[in-house]
């Protein structure tokens, strides 16, 4: 008796579906992405052979070099929520577009009292301006103290944690000026912090 043949069916799939939803994903991912902004200080870290991941949320970073210091708290909502804070004890009042733009912004080293025209600059302008002369640390005017302050209430109201903080200091940089630093964060009552490295024989 003949065997009955099997018909063959075809195993083509239509992939129509899958493309959209891929392109979808990209889409979403692509508009909701933010671009890392640029160092505005030219830093050379010192090496180290210790590794830990430096964590993405919760922290601030005091970049220093040339005398001058940087500020950067992670988060756009940590930014907004420092930055009202910042104005209201400088009795400073921000709009919701400057709230916006600075809610992006990177490190900056601007003095309070330029802050409002630093932040309506595009980035190039940024860099050219002139403004960013560092954030004061003085004993009598010493805006870094306050906006780490400032900065900590904001992590502690909305995350519930507290911040963390790291210092991203230019091999070549000064003791004096990093001693400072580190007074700033004690009398903050902050004695455990961060030195951002890079690896030993890796690149800058």
């Amino acid at each position: 008796m003949p065997r009955a043949k099997v018909q063959r069916k075809s195993t083509s799939i239509d992939m129509t579906a899958m493309c959209d939803v891929s392109f979808l994903l990209l889409t979403y991912f692509i508009l909701s992405a933010t671009a890392k902004q640029p160092d505005p200080l030219d830093v050379r870290l010192p090496t180290s052979t210790y590794k830990i991941k430096v964590p993405e949320k919760d922290i601030a970073i005091l970049t220093i070099g040339k005398d001058k210091v940087y500020f950067e708290a992670a988060g756009q909502d940590i930014k907004v929520a420092t930055l009202e804070k910042i104005g209201e004890q400088y009795k400073i009042s921000f709009t919701p577009e400057e709230k916006k733009r600075f809610s992006v912004i990177g490190s900056f080293g601007v003095p309070i009292q330029s802050l409002k025209q630093f932040v309506m600059l595009d980035g190039d302008k940024r860099k050219k301006s002139g403004l960013e002369t560092g954030i004061p640390t003085d004993s009598t005017n010493n805006q870094l103290a306050d906006w780490i302050l400032q900065s900590r209430k904001a992590v502690a109201e909305l995350h519930s944690e507290g911040m963390r903080v790291s210092i991203k200091g230019d091999a070549e940089e000064g003791y004096p000026m990093v001693k400072k630093i580190v007074d700033i964060l004690q009398k903050q009552k902050i004695n455990k912090f961060s030195l951002i490295t890079t690896a030993e024989g890796g690149s800058k």
